[in-house]
């Protein structure tokens, strides 16, 4: 691999550091606002008390006035903070927002378009192989150039945008690059820091607005008194001061975003093990005509959410001769390293010459897709049979792991598990993965992995479909459905309902309330909740009830475990209990864990009757709470836990991924037969 690596951080430390990164800009942007009260100030004093010089030469001169200072200051704190929060509070609902803004169009889950497929099979590809819901997928339709972001607070509100010009231009291994280094940014905590930096930048802009607005009414007055002249006057230096503080924001955003390209690039190249892919797209955007260039309004606002510069285009033949010292001149406002550089950095081989790249004919597009159609179709035809001792999931490369350097994992997707995603896709029978994809019959999904083996609790389960307002719900097309998921490997079910939420984001409101309604109804059908039942109810939760209530994602508010001694014991009390067959082997999982905590002090206690599911997604929310390197040694807990008889089951490998999505902690799947502890090989992933 050529890439160079640019870090050594984990998941966690990533997380951190983007906290760390939020608080330097907060502190830049409380310096802007003294910058800018004192600049409006001195401004002020100056023009009004110039005119006022010029009508009473009598009238002495004094720089500080308090009373002026404190109308000031509090007159600009107020339009600064209302400024930013109003953006930040319009861009709450998450990326949607910001995928709309730019032009963007929701793309179909259950699409027909071979490129629209090609690029949602990628998109669900790198979601599952990282543990991440499967996000929202947009689509530029009238930007003819090769770009692309990822947009919204945390993985449950995340949505992909991609440009027309990147699904006809790149191939599939370009695409897959560029998408792997999206879901780094999702990944690594970006996405609510770029929020942020929108919202920071519109409140120092609002000043210029403003002056803008004293000069355009100024002009149109007929006043010609010193009063207008003076007004006139300071309408200028706050468009002037305003302007001033929007350029140092941007030299702020530039140099925050920079750094964490080229850490995405490098990702990148971990998660597909194929450099060629992103260089290659980086190069096509060197030779295209259009570059990375996005023609909307937004995209000067929104510029480092993107791939690549926003603004880059090819440049007349005159300047394209400009030397590479002259580029570096202005490289310190960009939001992006220059291409050669990030190329450089995968490609060391790379001369710094592009290739001739055109926008593709609407022929050659039709031909291209046709022979893509005709291989799909030759090489699910000679797909051979899943099998494995697990009951169905193709064999792919095996990952150790020692619980203890778990947490590693986490935000770290690797090739192995990208092949499992690819493969346990490949291997769903289709009619499954095209109704997964559509919103009525998604639904129907949910409430098939739902169904008991018990015939009597699945009599209720029946009637209670039947009686459903919603004349696409009935117990047969469920019974189907359940007999399509019975030839599936069992660890594939928390896939399907990933594979499920884009869909159903696109539910109605009463649409959604009456489905949540029936899921709950079928889970107490036997008068009780099973574990798969919790985790499936608590990711539907979890990454739905943001889309259609608008919450925002909690922020870290505890910095100790201490506080949250009761919420950890039931948390490893009821982890213990998944996956042993006696109160005495849980016990013992549940003392490797506190003894994994020991250093915290903790005075953790085994709990002899557990509070039901209800208390334990009150517990997971409230340690969701906790900073980032405080989730990494409780997931390290957790881990130690599951894996204290060298095996992590099914029921204990669902819950361990319900918790890690919890605490918006992605966590690659299990693969079947991954060791836990060094050199020893335990059985395969059971049931």
């Amino acid at each position: 691999m050529a890439v160079t690596a640019t870090h050594t951080m984990d998941f966690f430390e990533r997380q951190d550091q983007a906290r760390r990164t939020t608080r330097r800009l907060i502190a830049y942007f409380m310096l802007a606002v003294i910058l800018i009260i004192l600049s409006i100030y001195i401004a002020g004093i100056t023009i009004f008390f110039g005119f006022n010089v010029n009508t009473d030469p009598e009238l002495p001169f004094k720089w500080w006035n308090p009373d002026l200072f404190l109308w000031i200051t509090g007159a600009t704190v107020c339009v600064v903070v209302i400024g930013s929060l109003y953006k930040i509070f319009a861009l709450s609902q998450g990326g949607e927002v910001v995928a709309r803004w730019l032009g963007g169009r929701l793309i179909d889950s259950n699409t027909s378009d071979s490129q629209e497929r090609r690029l949602l099979n990628v998109v669900e590809e790198m979601a599952i192989a990282s543990g991440t819901p499967v996000p929202s997928v947009f689509l530029l339709e009238e930007e003819r150039s090769i770009n692309a972001f990822a947009a919204g607070f945390t993985p449950a509100d995340a949505v992909i945008g991609v440009t027309r010009g990147t699904l006809q231009i790149l191939s599939r291994e370009e695409l897959q690059g560029v998408i792997a280094h999206e879901f780094s940014h999702i990944l690594n905590g970006d996405m609510r820091l770029n929020i942020r930096l929108i919202g920071v930048l519109n409140g120092i802009l609002v000043i210029a607005m403003i002056g803008y607005a004293i000069l355009r009414s100024t002009r149109t007055s007929s006043s010609k008194k010193n009063g207008g002249a003076a007004v006139l006057a300071f309408g200028v230096a706050l468009l002037i001061i305003g302007y001033v503080g929007v350029f140092f924001g941007k030299f702020i955003k530039s140099a925050v975003s920079r750094q964490r390209e080229f850490l995405a690039d490098a990702s990148a190249v971990q998660f597909t093990r194929d450099p060629d892919g992103i260089a290659g797209a980086l190069k096509k955007i060197g030779g295209l005509a259009n570059g990375s260039r996005i023609k909307s309004p937004k995209a000067e606002e929104m510029s480092h959410l993107f791939f690549s510069d926003g603004r880059h285009g090819k440049a007349p033949p005159l300047l394209s001769m400009r030397s590479h010292k002259a580029t570096s001149a202005f490289s310190f406002m960009a939001t992006h390293p220059p291409l050669e550089t990030r190329i450089q950095r995968i490609d060391p081989s790379f001369d710094g010459r592009f290739p001739t790249v055109h926008f593709p004919s609407k022929e050659a597009l039709e031909t291209r897709d046709q022979k893509k159609l005709a291989a799909s179709a030759a090489q699910a035809a000679a797909k051979p049979t899943a099998s494995t001792p697990s009951g169905g999931a193709p064999a792919v490369p095996l990952i150790p792991m020692i619980p203890q350097q778990m947490t590693q994992l986490f935000g770290k997707l690797t090739e192995a598990h990208l092949a499992y995603a690819t493969l346990l896709l490949a291997g769903l029978p289709s009619r499954l993965t095209a109704r997964v994809r559509e919103p009525s019959s998604a639904r129907i999904i949910i409430f098939a992995l739902l169904l008991s083996h018990d015939s009597e609790t699945r009599r209720a389960q029946f009637q209670l479909l039947n009686e459903s307002k919603d004349p696409l719900v009935s117990s047969e097309a469920t019974l189907e459905a359940s007999t399509l998921i019975d030839r599936c490997p069992p660890e594939a079910r928390l896939p399907l309902v990933d594979l499920a939420l884009p869909a159903l984001r696109t539910l109605s409101l009463s649409q959604y309330q009456d489905f949540t309604g029936l899921v709950e109804k079928l889970m107490k059908a036997d008068q009780k909740i099973d574990l798969f039942e919790f985790t499936l109810q608590h990711i539907l939760r979890r990454h739905l009830d943001p889309h259609f209530n608008q919450t925002r994602p909690p922020a870290a508010r505890y910095g100790s475990l201490t506080p949250l001694t009761h919420e950890i014991s039931l948390l490893l009390s009821r982890l213990a209990r998944a996956g042993q067959d006696s109160e005495e082997q849980a016990q013992q999982a549940f003392a490797q864990g506190v003894k994994e905590l020991s250093g915290s002090r903790l005075k953790l206690s085994w709990l002899e009757q557990e509070d039901g599911f209800e208390a334990l997604s009150n517990a997971l929310d409230r340690l969701n709470r906790v900073t980032p390197l405080l989730k990494r040694r409780l997931l390290r807990a957790c881990g130690v836990c599951v894996s204290h008889d060298d095996q992590v089951t099914l029921r204990e490998g669902e819950l361990l991924r319900a918790i890690a999505d919890a605490l918006d902690c992605p966590m690659p799947p299990f693969l079947a037969g991954q060791p836990t502890v060094g050199n020893r090989q335990p059985g395969p992933l059971t049931r």
